[in-house]
């Protein structure tokens, strides 16, 4: 009897662990995310918290310089989990740039993470530590549209692709070149 108790403790200590690591209530459970696109403010940045004219003509108008610009763009391809969606890297008037997921469906997971990374975009899913890669946060949600600040020093002519990256598993969910 108390090698059957000792057995069945140890099968409760495996089974916690095991919960822990794998998390597989994960699989059934979605996070739905709906950031609108960054947007451009039709104000000059010195003068954004000046008081709004009274009449919608008598606001400044939006010049060519003060539009956002497509810098890349690239497909998810699926690698340890089906990923669909694209990605998009924006700069804004002001210089800074933003990731942005655009219609990501992926699964759910343990320690999800949004990675810039050096690494071309194959069907090898552990590639994507070997090299440099950039962690811009965790994933804000496993469908939907999301933006991600990326930060000034990053070198997007060296980071030239995006994983959803299971930092717990070391794979890749999911990919996309930044073409």
């Amino acid at each position: 009897m108390p090698r059957l108790l000792a057995v069945a403790g140890v099968g409760v200590v495996v089974l916690a662990v095991a919960m822990y690591l794998f998390q597989p209530w994960r699989l059934f459970t979605t996070v739905v995310v709906n950031e609108p696109p960054p947007t451009v403010s039709s104000a000059p940045r010195d003068q954004a918290d000046a008081p709004l004219p009274a009449t919608p003509s008598a606001q400044p108008a939006s010049t060519p310089a003060e539009r956002i610009e497509k810098l890349a763009r690239g497909t998810f391809v699926s690698h340890e989990h089906s990923t669909t969606g694209t990605a998009e890297v924006l700069r804004l008037p002001d210089g800074s740039r933003v990731l942005r997921l655009v219609n990501l469906n992926t699964s759910d997971g343990p320690d999800l993470r949004v990675w810039l990374s050096d690494q071309p975009v194959t069907r090898d899913w552990f590639a994507f530590d070997d090299g440099r890669h950039l962690e811009l946060g965790h994933l804000k949600g496993n469908q939907g549209n999301a933006n991600y600040a990326i930060p000034s020093e990053a070198d997007l002519s060296v980071l030239r692709s995006v994983t959803i990256w299971c930092k717990r598993f070391s794979v890749s969910f999911g990919a996309a070149p930044l073409l």
